[in-house]
Protein backbone atom coordinates (compact mmCIF):
# COMPACT_ATOMS: atom_id res chain seq x y z
CA UNK A 1 0.00 0.00 0.00
CA UNK A 2 1.64 3.50 -0.85
CA UNK A 3 1.66 6.64 1.00
CA UNK A 4 -0.99 8.25 -0.89
CA UNK A 5 -3.19 5.29 -0.05
CA UNK A 6 -2.59 5.42 3.42
CA UNK A 7 -3.17 9.61 3.66
CA UNK A 8 -6.18 9.34 1.53
CA UNK A 9 -7.96 6.65 3.96
CA UNK A 10 -6.77 8.51 7.17
CA UNK A 11 -8.22 11.83 5.30
CA UNK A 12 -11.61 9.54 4.74
CA UNK A 13 -11.24 8.46 8.40
CA UNK A 14 -11.07 12.20 9.62
CA UNK A 15 -13.94 13.57 7.14
CA UNK A 16 -16.31 10.43 8.58
CA UNK A 17 -15.12 11.49 12.07
CA UNK A 18 -15.87 14.66 11.56
CA UNK A 19 -19.56 13.96 10.20
CA UNK A 20 -20.55 11.74 12.48
CA UNK A 21 -24.06 12.52 14.11
CA UNK A 22 -22.54 10.97 17.51
CA UNK A 23 -19.72 13.82 17.75
CA UNK A 24 -22.57 16.53 17.28
CA UNK A 25 -24.24 14.85 20.25
CA UNK A 26 -21.19 14.53 22.18
CA UNK A 27 -19.88 18.14 21.85
CA UNK A 28 -23.52 19.64 22.26
CA UNK A 29 -23.91 17.97 25.69
CA UNK A 30 -20.31 18.39 26.89
CA UNK A 31 -21.64 22.02 26.16
CA UNK A 32 -24.41 21.79 28.43
CA UNK A 33 -22.63 19.58 31.51
CA UNK A 34 -19.71 22.07 31.45
CA UNK A 35 -22.69 25.40 30.80
CA UNK A 36 -24.25 23.80 34.36
CA UNK A 37 -20.89 23.90 35.98
CA UNK A 38 -20.99 27.68 34.82
CA UNK A 39 -23.78 28.35 36.45
CA UNK A 40 -23.50 26.75 39.69
CA UNK A 41 -19.60 28.04 39.98
CA UNK A 42 -20.26 32.42 40.03
CA UNK A 43 -17.60 33.31 37.44
CA UNK A 44 -14.85 35.67 37.71
CA UNK A 45 -14.98 36.52 41.70
CA UNK A 46 -12.67 37.71 43.88
CA UNK A 47 -9.79 34.35 44.05
CA UNK A 48 -10.24 35.04 48.22
CA UNK A 49 -14.02 34.17 47.39
CA UNK A 50 -13.63 31.39 46.07
CA UNK A 51 -10.69 29.64 48.27
CA UNK A 52 -12.97 30.43 51.42
CA UNK A 53 -16.20 28.75 49.44
CA UNK A 54 -14.51 25.70 48.18
CA UNK A 55 -11.33 25.29 50.08
CA UNK A 56 -7.43 24.91 49.41
CA UNK A 57 -7.47 21.75 47.21
CA UNK A 58 -11.19 22.22 45.25
CA UNK A 59 -9.56 25.78 44.61
CA UNK A 60 -6.41 24.74 42.94
CA UNK A 61 -8.27 22.05 40.99
CA UNK A 62 -10.97 24.53 39.36
CA UNK A 63 -8.25 26.73 39.29
CA UNK A 64 -6.26 24.52 37.10
CA UNK A 65 -9.51 23.79 34.69
CA UNK A 66 -10.59 27.53 34.61
CA UNK A 67 -13.55 26.75 36.25
CA UNK A 68 -13.78 30.28 37.62
CA UNK A 69 -13.45 31.96 34.24
CA UNK A 70 -14.27 28.72 32.56
CA UNK A 71 -16.41 30.67 29.37
CA UNK A 72 -12.90 32.23 28.26
CA UNK A 73 -11.05 28.68 28.84
CA UNK A 74 -9.37 27.25 25.92
CA UNK A 75 -11.09 23.86 26.52
CA UNK A 76 -14.29 25.85 25.85
CA UNK A 77 -12.85 27.33 23.09
CA UNK A 78 -11.89 24.06 21.69
CA UNK A 79 -15.39 22.55 22.52
CA UNK A 80 -16.86 25.76 20.32
CA UNK A 81 -14.46 24.96 17.37
CA UNK A 82 -14.81 21.34 17.21
CA UNK A 83 -18.74 22.21 16.93
CA UNK A 84 -18.01 24.84 14.23
CA UNK A 85 -16.33 22.23 11.93
CA UNK A 86 -18.77 19.36 12.95
CA UNK A 87 -20.81 21.43 11.55
CA UNK A 88 -19.87 22.59 8.48
CA UNK A 89 -18.31 19.02 7.50
CA UNK A 90 -21.76 17.97 7.98
CA UNK A 91 -23.46 20.39 6.00
CA UNK A 92 -21.29 19.76 2.87
CA UNK A 93 -21.56 15.96 3.21
CA UNK A 94 -25.14 16.65 3.19
CA UNK A 95 -24.89 19.49 0.61
CA UNK A 96 -24.95 17.61 -2.26
CA UNK A 97 -27.36 15.09 -2.29
CA UNK A 98 -29.81 18.24 -1.35
CA UNK A 99 -28.43 20.37 -3.97
CA UNK A 100 -29.71 17.19 -6.64
CA UNK A 101 -32.93 17.71 -4.88
CA UNK A 102 -33.31 21.12 -5.21
CA UNK A 103 -31.39 21.48 -8.74
CA UNK A 104 -32.98 18.69 -11.12
CA UNK A 105 -31.42 18.55 -14.98
CA UNK A 106 -35.58 17.37 -15.55
CA UNK A 107 -38.09 16.98 -12.72
CA UNK A 108 -39.68 13.75 -12.29
CA UNK A 109 -43.21 13.25 -12.32
CA UNK A 110 -45.18 10.30 -11.73
CA UNK A 111 -49.09 10.39 -12.23
CA UNK A 112 -49.70 7.17 -10.37
CA UNK A 113 -48.16 9.01 -7.44
CA UNK A 114 -51.04 11.86 -7.73
CA UNK A 115 -53.96 9.32 -8.58
CA UNK A 116 -53.14 6.93 -5.38
CA UNK A 117 -52.78 10.43 -3.22
CA UNK A 118 -55.30 10.62 -0.05
CA UNK A 119 -55.71 14.20 -1.09
CA UNK A 120 -57.21 13.72 -4.60
CA UNK A 121 -60.14 15.88 -5.55
CA UNK A 122 -62.28 15.28 -8.13
CA UNK A 123 -65.09 16.93 -10.36
CA UNK A 124 -67.06 17.70 -13.42
CA UNK A 125 -65.86 20.45 -15.58
CA UNK A 126 -68.08 22.36 -18.05
CA UNK A 127 -66.54 22.88 -21.97
CA UNK A 128 -63.99 20.50 -23.92
CA UNK A 129 -60.76 19.16 -22.33
CA UNK A 130 -58.84 21.96 -24.54
CA UNK A 131 -61.62 24.63 -22.98
CA UNK A 132 -60.66 23.57 -19.63
CA UNK A 133 -57.00 23.47 -19.98
CA UNK A 134 -56.57 26.31 -21.77
CA UNK A 135 -58.83 28.11 -18.57
CA UNK A 136 -56.88 27.21 -15.92
CA UNK A 137 -53.46 26.66 -17.20
CA UNK A 138 -52.49 30.43 -16.73
CA UNK A 139 -53.61 30.43 -13.04
CA UNK A 140 -51.90 27.58 -12.21
CA UNK A 141 -48.59 28.84 -14.54
CA UNK A 142 -48.92 31.83 -12.53
CA UNK A 143 -48.55 30.20 -9.05
CA UNK A 144 -45.73 27.48 -9.51
CA UNK A 145 -42.78 28.23 -10.19
CA UNK A 146 -41.91 25.13 -12.30
CA UNK A 147 -45.18 24.46 -15.08
CA UNK A 148 -45.70 21.68 -17.20
CA UNK A 149 -48.42 20.62 -19.80
CA UNK A 150 -47.95 16.64 -20.89
CA UNK A 151 -50.71 14.90 -23.68
CA UNK A 152 -52.52 11.90 -22.16
CA UNK A 153 -54.26 8.77 -23.02
CA UNK A 154 -57.87 10.78 -22.40
CA UNK A 155 -56.70 14.38 -22.05
CA UNK A 156 -53.96 16.69 -20.36
CA UNK A 157 -51.89 16.58 -17.27
CA UNK A 158 -50.66 19.80 -15.86
CA UNK A 159 -48.16 19.26 -13.46
CA UNK A 160 -47.08 22.57 -11.16
CA UNK A 161 -44.51 22.33 -8.58
CA UNK A 162 -42.62 25.11 -6.25
CA UNK A 163 -40.65 25.86 -2.98
CA UNK A 164 -38.07 22.90 -3.63
CA UNK A 165 -35.60 25.97 -2.55
CA UNK A 166 -37.01 25.32 0.84
CA UNK A 167 -34.59 22.44 1.87
CA UNK A 168 -32.10 24.97 2.34
CA UNK A 169 -33.88 26.06 5.67
CA UNK A 170 -31.66 23.77 7.34
CA UNK A 171 -29.08 24.85 6.23
CA UNK A 172 -29.79 28.45 7.04
CA UNK A 173 -29.86 27.25 10.85
CA UNK A 174 -26.76 25.51 10.58
CA UNK A 175 -24.94 29.24 9.28
CA UNK A 176 -26.89 30.75 12.17
CA UNK A 177 -25.52 28.82 14.88
CA UNK A 178 -21.71 28.85 12.86
CA UNK A 179 -21.93 32.89 13.39
CA UNK A 180 -23.13 32.67 16.98
CA UNK A 181 -20.41 30.40 17.97
CA UNK A 182 -17.89 32.91 15.62
CA UNK A 183 -19.64 35.77 17.73
CA UNK A 184 -18.89 34.19 20.67
CA UNK A 185 -15.31 33.63 19.56
CA UNK A 186 -14.62 36.93 18.80
CA UNK A 187 -16.00 38.47 21.58
CA UNK A 188 -14.31 36.60 24.15
CA UNK A 189 -10.94 36.76 21.93
CA UNK A 190 -11.14 40.14 21.29
CA UNK A 191 -13.31 41.55 23.94
CA UNK A 192 -13.10 42.25 27.40
CA UNK A 193 -15.44 42.21 30.92
CA UNK A 194 -13.92 44.63 33.66
CA UNK A 195 -14.78 46.85 36.63
CA UNK A 196 -13.52 50.37 38.15
CA UNK A 197 -14.32 51.52 41.01
CA UNK A 198 -14.16 55.75 40.56
CA UNK A 199 -14.86 58.13 43.71
CA UNK A 200 -16.49 61.26 43.06
CA UNK A 201 -14.36 63.84 41.37
CA UNK A 202 -12.16 61.42 40.10
CA UNK A 203 -11.26 59.73 36.56
CA UNK A 204 -9.54 56.39 34.84
CA UNK A 205 -8.45 55.64 32.16
CA UNK A 206 -8.10 51.96 32.95
CA UNK A 207 -10.38 48.75 33.82
CA UNK A 208 -9.23 45.75 36.37
CA UNK A 209 -10.14 42.34 34.12
CA UNK A 210 -12.10 39.86 36.29
CA UNK A 211 -9.52 36.87 37.50
CA UNK A 212 -6.34 38.35 38.05
CA UNK A 213 -6.18 39.22 34.54
CA UNK A 214 -3.92 42.59 33.34
CA UNK A 215 -5.81 45.77 33.25
CA UNK A 216 -7.16 47.49 29.89
CA UNK A 217 -5.76 50.56 29.12
CA UNK A 218 -8.55 52.74 27.59
CA UNK A 219 -8.24 55.77 24.86
CA UNK A 220 -10.67 57.52 26.86
CA UNK A 221 -11.14 58.44 30.35
CA UNK A 222 -14.22 57.84 32.49
CA UNK A 223 -15.20 60.63 35.34
CA UNK A 224 -17.12 60.38 37.90
CA UNK A 225 -18.95 64.08 38.23
CA UNK A 226 -21.35 62.87 40.50
CA UNK A 227 -23.22 59.70 42.87
CA UNK A 228 -26.35 60.11 44.18
CA UNK A 229 -27.68 57.62 46.35
CA UNK A 230 -31.67 57.70 47.05
CA UNK A 231 -33.42 55.44 50.02
CA UNK A 232 -37.06 53.73 50.39
CA UNK A 233 -38.52 55.96 53.31
CA UNK A 234 -37.61 54.52 56.97
CA UNK A 235 -35.44 51.99 55.49
CA UNK A 236 -32.28 51.41 54.98
CA UNK A 237 -32.97 49.31 51.50
CA UNK A 238 -31.31 51.48 48.13
CA UNK A 239 -33.95 53.13 45.83
CA UNK A 240 -31.90 53.94 42.97
CA UNK A 241 -28.42 54.90 42.53
CA UNK A 242 -27.10 57.00 39.75
CA UNK A 243 -23.96 58.07 37.97
CA UNK A 244 -23.22 61.05 36.26
CA UNK A 245 -20.60 60.24 33.80
CA UNK A 246 -18.52 62.13 31.67
CA UNK A 247 -16.24 60.61 28.85
CA UNK A 248 -13.06 62.57 28.30
CA UNK A 249 -10.91 62.12 24.94
CA UNK A 250 -8.34 64.60 24.04
CA UNK A 251 -8.85 66.88 27.03
CA UNK A 252 -12.25 67.49 26.10
CA UNK A 253 -15.73 66.04 27.15
CA UNK A 254 -17.19 64.21 24.48
CA UNK A 255 -19.98 62.80 26.24
CA UNK A 256 -22.30 63.56 29.54
CA UNK A 257 -24.97 60.89 30.85
CA UNK A 258 -26.96 59.88 33.86
CA UNK A 259 -26.69 56.25 34.31
CA UNK A 260 -28.56 53.96 36.49
CA UNK A 261 -29.09 50.54 35.95
CA UNK A 262 -30.03 48.72 33.17
CA UNK A 263 -29.29 52.30 31.12
CA UNK A 264 -25.75 52.09 29.98
CA UNK A 265 -23.70 54.86 28.78
CA UNK A 266 -22.05 53.29 25.09
CA UNK A 267 -19.38 55.08 23.56
CA UNK A 268 -16.61 53.39 20.56
CA UNK A 269 -18.08 50.27 21.57
CA UNK A 270 -17.85 50.05 24.85
CA UNK A 271 -20.67 49.97 27.23
CA UNK A 272 -20.48 51.14 30.86
CA UNK A 273 -22.91 49.94 32.79
CA UNK A 274 -24.00 50.98 36.69
CA UNK A 275 -23.13 47.89 38.42
CA UNK A 276 -22.98 48.43 42.65
CA UNK A 277 -21.75 51.50 44.63
CA UNK A 278 -19.52 51.46 48.07
CA UNK A 279 -17.44 53.41 50.28
CA UNK A 280 -13.46 53.08 49.62
CA UNK A 281 -10.65 54.83 51.45
CA UNK A 282 -10.40 58.39 50.43
CA UNK A 283 -6.83 58.77 51.40
CA UNK A 284 -3.50 57.47 51.71
CA UNK A 285 -3.71 54.15 54.43
CA UNK A 286 -1.05 52.94 56.67
CA UNK A 287 -0.25 49.31 56.23
CA UNK A 288 1.69 48.05 59.64
CA UNK A 289 3.46 44.70 59.49
CA UNK A 290 4.40 43.36 63.24
CA UNK A 291 7.07 41.09 63.15
CA UNK A 292 6.17 37.62 64.94
CA UNK A 293 9.86 37.07 66.25
CA UNK A 294 11.00 40.17 67.10
CA UNK A 295 8.18 42.18 67.83
CA UNK A 296 9.37 44.74 65.48
CA UNK A 297 6.58 47.23 63.88
CA UNK A 298 7.16 48.30 59.85
CA UNK A 299 4.91 51.12 58.87
CA UNK A 300 3.91 51.77 55.52
CA UNK A 301 1.72 53.80 53.44
CA UNK A 302 -0.04 51.96 50.36
CA UNK A 303 -2.82 53.16 48.09
CA UNK A 304 -5.44 50.68 46.61
CA UNK A 305 -4.11 48.38 43.95
CA UNK A 306 -0.73 49.55 44.15
CA UNK A 307 2.13 47.36 45.82
CA UNK A 308 3.47 47.38 48.45
CA UNK A 309 7.26 46.07 49.29
CA UNK A 310 7.25 44.10 52.97
CA UNK A 311 9.78 44.00 55.11
CA UNK A 312 13.04 41.78 54.67
CA UNK A 313 12.33 42.10 50.87
CA UNK A 314 9.63 38.94 51.73
CA UNK A 315 7.36 39.80 49.01
CA UNK A 316 5.02 42.23 48.30
CA UNK A 317 1.51 42.87 49.16
CA UNK A 318 -1.72 44.18 47.01
CA UNK A 319 -4.51 45.46 48.61
CA UNK A 320 -7.45 44.76 45.85
CA UNK A 321 -10.46 45.33 47.28
CA UNK A 322 -12.21 46.89 50.44
CA UNK A 323 -15.51 45.57 51.23
CA UNK A 324 -17.92 47.13 53.89
CA UNK A 325 -19.41 44.06 54.54
CA UNK A 326 -17.25 40.51 54.34
CA UNK A 327 -18.47 37.22 55.32
CA UNK A 328 -15.98 35.00 56.85
CA UNK A 329 -16.16 31.84 58.23
CA UNK A 330 -19.89 32.55 58.91
CA UNK A 331 -19.58 36.25 61.14
CA UNK A 332 -19.81 38.82 58.92
CA UNK A 333 -17.06 42.00 59.22
CA UNK A 334 -17.29 45.43 58.23
CA UNK A 335 -14.60 47.17 56.46
CA UNK A 336 -12.47 44.43 55.47
CA UNK A 337 -9.54 44.57 52.89
CA UNK A 338 -9.15 41.42 50.40
CA UNK A 339 -5.54 41.44 49.49
CA UNK A 340 -3.05 39.30 47.71
CA UNK A 341 0.50 38.75 48.86
CA UNK A 342 3.08 37.70 46.97
CA UNK A 343 6.26 36.02 48.54
CA UNK A 344 9.60 36.21 46.80
CA UNK A 345 9.19 32.08 46.99
CA UNK A 346 6.36 29.94 46.37
CA UNK A 347 2.75 31.32 45.59
CA UNK A 348 0.49 33.76 45.98
CA UNK A 349 -2.09 34.00 48.82
CA UNK A 350 -5.21 35.98 49.35
CA UNK A 351 -5.77 37.15 52.86
CA UNK A 352 -8.11 39.40 54.33
CA UNK A 353 -7.50 41.93 56.99
CA UNK A 354 -10.37 44.00 59.17
CA UNK A 355 -9.82 47.49 59.48
CA UNK A 356 -11.91 47.44 62.69
CA UNK A 357 -9.67 44.35 64.20
CA UNK A 358 -5.73 45.29 64.19
CA UNK A 359 -5.15 42.08 65.72
CA UNK A 360 -7.45 40.14 63.32
CA UNK A 361 -4.63 38.52 61.31
CA UNK A 362 -2.76 37.03 64.05
CA UNK A 363 -4.68 33.48 63.34
CA UNK A 364 -3.04 33.78 59.88
CA UNK A 365 0.52 31.60 59.83
CA UNK A 366 3.07 33.44 58.68
CA UNK A 367 6.27 35.91 59.82
CA UNK A 368 4.32 39.10 59.89
CA UNK A 369 0.94 40.33 61.31
CA UNK A 370 -0.25 42.91 59.20
CA UNK A 371 -3.16 45.56 59.75
CA UNK A 372 -4.54 48.56 58.38
CA UNK A 373 -5.53 52.01 59.16
CA UNK A 374 -6.21 55.66 58.57
CA UNK A 375 -9.26 54.36 57.39
CA UNK A 376 -11.42 57.42 55.80
CA UNK A 377 -14.44 56.35 53.69
CA UNK A 378 -16.32 57.92 50.56
CA UNK A 379 -18.68 56.71 48.25
CA UNK A 380 -17.44 55.47 44.95
CA UNK A 381 -19.62 54.63 42.04
CA UNK A 382 -18.57 50.77 40.52
CA UNK A 383 -19.24 50.32 36.77
CA UNK A 384 -18.80 47.27 35.07
CA UNK A 385 -16.88 48.13 31.58
CA UNK A 386 -17.77 45.99 28.41
CA UNK A 387 -16.52 45.42 24.96
CA UNK A 388 -17.93 42.85 22.91
CA UNK A 389 -17.18 43.15 19.26
CA UNK A 390 -18.88 39.86 18.40
CA UNK A 391 -22.09 41.04 19.34
CA UNK A 392 -22.86 42.16 15.24
CA UNK A 393 -22.28 38.55 14.18
CA UNK A 394 -24.64 37.20 17.09
CA UNK A 395 -27.52 39.06 16.20
CA UNK A 396 -26.64 38.52 11.98
CA UNK A 397 -27.06 34.95 13.53
CA UNK A 398 -30.22 35.44 15.19
CA UNK A 399 -31.66 36.60 11.78
CA UNK A 400 -30.64 33.70 9.87
CA UNK A 401 -31.68 31.44 12.76
CA UNK A 402 -35.42 32.69 12.38
CA UNK A 403 -35.42 32.67 8.77
CA UNK A 404 -33.95 29.51 8.62
CA UNK A 405 -36.51 28.40 11.28
CA UNK A 406 -39.69 30.19 9.71
CA UNK A 407 -38.19 28.17 6.06
CA UNK A 408 -38.03 24.85 8.20
CA UNK A 409 -41.37 24.43 9.88
CA UNK A 410 -43.90 27.24 7.96
CA UNK A 411 -42.59 26.73 4.11
CA UNK A 412 -42.18 23.58 2.40
CA UNK A 413 -41.97 21.90 -1.35
CA UNK A 414 -45.29 21.36 -3.20
CA UNK A 415 -45.99 19.12 -6.11
CA UNK A 416 -49.62 19.05 -7.80
CA UNK A 417 -51.07 17.34 -10.67
CA UNK A 418 -54.62 18.54 -12.44
CA UNK A 419 -56.12 16.02 -14.68
CA UNK A 420 -57.95 16.54 -17.15
CA UNK A 421 -59.73 14.00 -18.91
CA UNK A 422 -63.02 12.54 -20.69
CA UNK A 423 -64.90 10.14 -19.06
CA UNK A 424 -68.22 8.85 -20.53
CA UNK A 425 -68.88 11.87 -22.89
CA UNK A 426 -68.11 14.74 -19.85
CA UNK A 427 -64.81 16.43 -19.06
CA UNK A 428 -63.57 15.08 -15.71
CA UNK A 429 -61.05 17.37 -13.37
CA UNK A 430 -58.42 15.83 -10.94
CA UNK A 431 -56.41 17.61 -8.78
CA UNK A 432 -53.49 16.07 -6.27
CA UNK A 433 -50.54 16.90 -4.21
CA UNK A 434 -47.55 15.61 -2.77
CA UNK A 435 -45.20 16.70 -0.28
CA UNK A 436 -42.62 14.64 1.82
CA UNK A 437 -42.26 16.72 4.87
CA UNK A 438 -45.86 18.55 5.50
CA UNK A 439 -48.51 16.07 4.24
CA UNK A 440 -50.82 18.18 6.13
CA UNK A 441 -50.25 21.70 5.53
CA UNK A 442 -50.73 19.83 1.31
CA UNK A 443 -53.82 18.81 2.34
CA UNK A 444 -54.96 22.55 3.14
CA UNK A 445 -52.96 23.38 -0.13
CA UNK A 446 -55.37 21.09 -2.84
CA UNK A 447 -58.81 21.89 -0.95
CA UNK A 448 -57.95 25.78 -1.47
CA UNK A 449 -56.60 25.05 -4.80
CA UNK A 450 -59.60 22.35 -6.04
CA UNK A 451 -61.98 25.26 -4.63
CA UNK A 452 -60.51 28.25 -6.99
CA UNK A 453 -60.04 25.68 -9.79
CA UNK A 454 -64.02 24.79 -9.91
CA UNK A 455 -64.78 28.60 -9.92
CA UNK A 456 -62.65 28.64 -13.10
CA UNK A 457 -63.62 25.34 -14.74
Amino acid sequence: MTKSSNSDGFAHQLWEFFASVKLSVFILLSLAVTSIFGTVIPQNKNPLSYHQKFGDVLFKLFKTLDMFDMYHSWWFRFLLCLLTINIIVCSINRLSSTWKIIFPKRPSFNINRFRKAKNRQQWSAQGSVEQVKDRISPWISKRFGRFTVESSANGYLLFGEKNRWTRLGVYAVHLSILLMVAGGLVGSIFGFDGYVNIPEGASVDSVLLRGNQPEVKLNFKIKCDDFDLTFYEESEMPKEYRSRLSIIKDNQTVIQKDIIVNDPLRFEGINIFQSTYGKMPATQLNVTFTEKASGLIYNKKATMTSPVEMPGNSGTLIIEEFRPHFSFRGVTLANTFLCRMIPRQGDPKHIIISADFPRFDMMRQGDFIISISNTDFKYYTGLQVTKDPGVPIVYVGFLFMIIGCYVTFFMFHQKICVEISTDSGKTAVMAAGISEKNKPGMNVVIRRLSRQLQKLT
